[in-house]
C-alpha cells in the first residue's frame, strides 16, 4: 500500500509540460510558439507574443483579416483539444493560441499604433482574467477545445466592443 501511495504522491508532482515538445507543430502553435511555457503569467506573455502576428496581419484588407482570424479560431480548437489531452490536463495554462486568437479577435478594425494596441491589450487582458458573465459562466461549462477557445473568443468580442466604443468617441 506504501508503494502505490509513494507513486501517486510522485505523479502528483511530475510537471505535464514534460509531455509536449516545440518539435511537435500542434504543440508549437497552441503554446503560442513557446511563450506559453513562462513561468508566470503565461496567458499574458501569450498575448504579448500574439502582437507581432496580430500588426502583421493588419496590413490585409479588413475582410482578409476577419477569414484568417476565424481560420485561426477553428485551428485552435483541433490545437488547444489535442494539446489538453496530451498533457492530459483540460485548460493548462501553458495554451495560449486561445488567448492569441482572442487578442485578434480585439485588434479587428483597430487603428494603427501603440496607443490603441496597449489599450487592446489592457482591455483583453482584463476580460480575460476577470472573466466576467458570460465568458466564466462558458469556462466553467464547456469542455475541450471548443471550452478552451470559447472563453477566449468571448473576452476577443467584449473586448473588441469596449475599444471600438472608445475608438468611436475619440
Amino acid at each position: 500500500m506504501n508503494t502505490l501511495v509513494k507513486h501517486m504522491t510522485k505523479q502528483k508532482h511530475i510537471d505535464p509540460r514534460s509531455k509536449l515538445t516545440l518539435g511537435d507543430p500542434v504543440h508549437l502553435m497552441s503554446l503560442g510558439f513557446g511563450s506559453g511555457l513562462s513561468a508566470r503569467a503565461p496567458g499574458t506573455v501569450g498575448t504579448l507574443a500574439s502582437v507581432p502576428v496580430v500588426s502583421l496581419m493588419h496590413i490585409l484588407p479588413l475582410g482578409w483579416y476577419i477569414v484568417w482570424t476565424l481560420f485561426f479560431a477553428v485551428l485552435g480548437v483541433y490545437l488547444c483539444d489535442k494539446t489538453s489531452k496530451d498533457l492530459g490536463v483540460h485548460d493548462h495554462p501553458a495554451i495560449v493560441w486561445d488567448e492569441f486568437v482572442g487578442f485578434m479577435i480585439t485588434c479587428i478594425a483597430l487603428p494603427i499604433g501603440w496607443a490603441w494596441l496597449l489599450l487592446a491589450f489592457a482591455v483583453f487582458r482584463f476580460f480575460d482574467i476577470v472573466k466576467p458573465w458570460p465568458i466564466s459562466a462558458i469556462d466553467a461549462r464547456v469542455s475541450g477545445g471548443l471550452g478552451i477557445m470559447l472563453d477566449d473568443i468571448v473576452a476577443g468580442l467584449m473586448s473588441l466592443v469596449v475599444v471600438q466604443t472608445v475608438i468611436f468617441f475619440l
